[in-house]
């Protein structure tokens, strides 16, 4: 069949368009704040073989674990496929990137004969395990952190299975998780019935022709991308800090990357071991990492479809700490994208310096569980507000403030105020950017925030998890680094349990002088200070939460920066006058 290139770039923006109106169902009917608010979610549609056809990826690191999941269900169901099934998906050790990341599969047939699928993958507030929020930093094995969920079918023929649907909400604490669910299945619906739509339109040979073409099209420009970078092996590393058990502990992720004309190589083999703790990745969740930090550096018109990531190899051993073997913790993983990221960048910056950014600042993030004072109702909160620091400058260019994780490359957004403190018995106190807290560089590292909070509540749980509170991000050629990630509680009663302190995640003493668990410390003042992994319990109401989150590395020496908009970053309160003269130069 002749191919009309009008006509295929006809049908990448009409899948683009149906993934899209798919994420903005799951904005309009999800309860949680994690997904209505923040949109920590992805939809996507995928041909009959389980191939990309387009996504809408308003968090990355959960894009590109749906098509290895739908191959996933393909292989286990065979010719058990019909119109109308609706499967469940969340298990890490198939396929899977994370168990609070619950995927919904909806099969697509046109005239009897199955042509795609439509998938919708959120981030649920609850997923059982042994902490509300799924999120344990003292899980040593997948049990003690979610419920498991291979494959199954919740609608068989159009038809609910009640018995499944039982089983699995029954071990899922917020009934809020079931209304997110169908939300889901609805958002998997609309794209249902957009691309039978479609398909009906031009008839099942021209879609099946133009989707191959659009694939070879899309690894073409891909091809060309990689084929700009010299060919030669590359070597870059970063640090992982402390795994939530062992205090002082050090995990070195490592790469190769092979360029060799259109092909690309990203082999982490010499990674290290996985640990005993929660801090491991699944394979999933790496290679998404590998992808969204490589597509940072190429052409961003690229389409996202199966042709995009033809070129790309990737070498993840099981067992290392990005591809741990079952049936180790691995919650984690997805927050070790910063880390692979760091890795990717530094070893192609000699090669391409132009392409890469400075550090990013790393995730510490609080989640907060409790029963609502107001209504009585349990409510699980990850604070977005206060994680999201800044993204690290490239040439040419300051990094962006507020942005956040480089695995969520800005797509994860910042709850109304208003909406947080109606959603948790929580205040806001103060949000807002943090001076000086970019890196200095001839193009600034992005600002990071401070962010304080009024514990509203009796018993409120906090939960933290996350990294870069050891060492600060890093600037690149003459660029300096940003600040380091802080979390702090106020107490509001000074009179703590006494108790023998503890060593921190850097294996050193701490300061203060009491303990009210074996790693918080608090000193007479009340001050509290949680570990990189940590779970704290009981806070008394009117606690004073306290987060700092870095800005993003520099790039270049901040003496070439220019003076004026040294002036105007002094003027806006961006750069102190003190830094402006003792790291830009500033005179006046």
């Amino acid at each position: 069949m002749q191919i009309d290139k009008i006509l295929v770039s006809i049908f990448q923006r009409a899948f683009k368009s149906i993934t899209d109106e798919m994420s903005i169902s799951l904005t309009k009917t999800t309860r949680s704040p994690i997904l209505c608010e923040a949109k920590d979610f992805v939809t996507g549609l995928y041909d009959a073989k389980g191939q990309m056809l387009e996504q809408t990826e308003n968090l990355p690191i959960l894009s590109f674990s749906l098509g290895p999941v739908c191959r996933v269900i393909l292989e286990q169901y065979g010719t058990d496929i019909h119109e109308g099934d609706v499967i469940i998906h969340n298990d890490v050790f198939t396929m899977g990137n994370q168990n609070n990341d619950v995927a919904i599969f909806k099969p697509i047939f046109h005239e009897g004969v199955l042509v795609g699928w439509s998938a919708a993958k959120g981030h649920q507030a609850d997923i059982g395990g042994a902490v509300q929020g799924g999120y344990n930093p003292n899980a040593t094995e997948v049990w003690q952190e979610a419920l498991r969920i291979p494959a199954v079918k919740l609608y068989e023929k159009g038809k609910l299975r009640k018995d499944v649907w039982s089983l699995i909400f029954a071990n899922i604490r917020l009934t809020m998780v079931q209304e997110d669910i169908k939300a889901q299945i609805g958002a998997c619906t609309l794209g249902e019935r957009r691309l039978q739509a479609f398909v009906g339109k031009y008839g099942l040979k021209v879609f099946e022709s133009h989707k191959q073409a659009l694939f070879d099209s899309t690894e073409k420009m891909m091809r060309a991308e990689i084929k700009n970078i010299p060919n030669g092996v590359y070597k870059g590393g970063s640090m992982v800090y402390y795994d939530g058990k062992h205090k002082g502990s050090k995990f070195p992720i490592r790469t190769v990357i092979t360029v060799k004309d259109e092909d690309i190589t990203f082999d982490f083999s010499t990674s290290s071991p996985q640990t005993k703790g929660f801090v491991n990745g699944i394979y999933t969740s790496t290679c998404s990492a590998i992808t969204l930090t490589f597509l940072q550096m190429v052409n961003p018109t690229i389409p996202h479809n199966e042709g995009m990531i033809k070129p790309l190899k990737y070498i993840v051993p099981e067992g290392t700490i990005l591809n741990a073997s079952y049936p180790a913790a691995t919650t984690f993983g997805n927050h070790l994208c910063p880390q692979v990221a760091d890795a990717i960048f530094k070893a192609l910056g000699p090669a391409v310096p132009e392409r890469i950014t400075a550090g990013w600042n790393h995730l510490l993030c609080s989640l907060f569980t409790g029963n609502h004072p107001r209504t009585g109702k349990k409510y699980v909160d990850i604070c977005f507000l206060g994680l999201k620091g800044g993204s690290g400058a490239m040439k040419g260019d300051d990094g962006y403030d507020h942005i956040g994780m480089i695995d969520a490359s800005g797509g994860v957004l910042d709850q109304d105020y208003e909406m947080y403190e109606q959603q948790t018995p929580h205040m806001i106190v103060q949000h807002e950017y943090l001076c000086d807290s970019g890196g200095a560089g001839q193009w600034r590292g992005g600002l990071g925030t401070v962010t304080q909070i009024m514990l509203r509540g009796d018993d409120t749980t906090m939960v933290v998890f996350g990294d870069g509170d050891v060492e600060p991000n890093y600037g690149l050629f003459g660029g300096k680094g940003s600040v380091l990630n802080k979390i702090e509680l106020r107490s509001p009663s000074p009179t703590l349990p006494k108790g023998k302190g503890a060593t921190n995640a850097r294996g050193g003493k701490n300061k203060t002088t009491a303990a009210i668990s074996p790693h918080i410390r608090g000193d007479k003042n009340g001050l509290i200070v949680p570990m990189s992994k940590d779970i704290i319990n009981g806070i008394p109401n009117n606690t004073l939460y306290l987060q700092i989150a870095g800005g993003g590395g520099g790039f270049g020496n901040p003496k070439k920066r220019d003076k004026e908009r040294v002036k105007q970053d002094v003027k806006n309160e961006v750069v102190s006058k003190k830094s402006a003269k003792e790291l830009y130069g500033l005179k006046k």
